[in-house]
């Protein structure tokens, strides 16, 4: 939600982007697009969302898991972040479903990918990491994205004060859905976070240059408590 969010008229097959208005009217506008152009979809049995990444599924057992927050780290500066990101919108252009990404810099460049692949993107512009989460908790809530991406990894140290309470909080408004949340962020920082993947890379120029750079990086699974949350669900049932 930029720096909140009146709702800009995009170009036709671009992805739907907020601009400039008041923190509350950003949310009455959001919430409109969302009922608008997201209709309610029902809720998918599968555990995973797999990526298509053949790299990152392998690493973390066949996808995304649905229902919890993904904490990716990416210490260096050029770790590949960035690439996934696109990597995953070309995905999601591919299998037909909707992305959103919050964008918690304003740092996202769409223009490499060209408007076919932004028609399955719901992109959210902020400038803080509270606006960040703010546009988290509403869209976790939706509950229709199968992929919600929430980017800090640019976000100021001094921004990041985020209370683990918060996480929490954004870990119960999942759980009952089918949404995988991936929290991208410079370091560990989702207590809460069900799933801990770090990007051990530090890409060049060259890296860039070559044609399958995206498959070049290096995933470490830090820590897995999908076990855990699995029981937990059971039990409840």
């Amino acid at each position: 939600m930029a720096a909140s969010g009146k709702i800009h008229d995009s170009p036709p097959g671009s992805a739907p982007r907020l601009g400039h208005s008041t923190p509350a009217g950003a949310i009455v506008d959001l919430r409109k697009l969302l009922a608008e152009r997201f209709p309610n979809v029902p809720v998918s049995a599968a555990t995973r969302l797999a990526t298509g990444l053949s790299f990152l599924d392998q690493a973390i057992g066949g996808g995304l898991p649905k229902g919890a927050i993904t904490e990716l780290t990416t210490p260096q500066i050029s770790a590949g972040s960035a690439s996934l990101i696109q990597s995953l919108l070309q995905v999601a252009n591919r299998d037909h479903f909707f992305l959103a990404l919050i964008d918690g810099h304003d740092s996202f460049d769409p223009q490499p990918l060209g408007n076919a692949i932004l028609r399955n993107l719901f992109w959210v512009r902020c400038t803080t990491a509270l606006k960040t989460i703010k546009a988290a908790d509403l869209l976790l809530r939706d509950g229709n994205f199968p992929l919600v991406i929430i980017d800090l990894v640019l976000n100021p140290p001094e921004d990041l004060k985020i209370p683990q309470t918060t996480w929490y909080r954004l870990q119960r408004l999942v759980e009952p859905t089918s949404t995988a949340c991936l929290v991208l962020t410079r370091r560990s920082m989702v207590s809460s976070a069900q799933l801990k993947i770090v990007l051990e890379n530090s890409w060049t120029l060259e890296t860039f240059q070559k044609g399958d750079a995206i498959s070049r990086l290096k995933i470490h699974v830090q820590r897995s408590h999908l076990h855990q949350l699995g029981n937990e669900r059971a039990k409840a049932n």
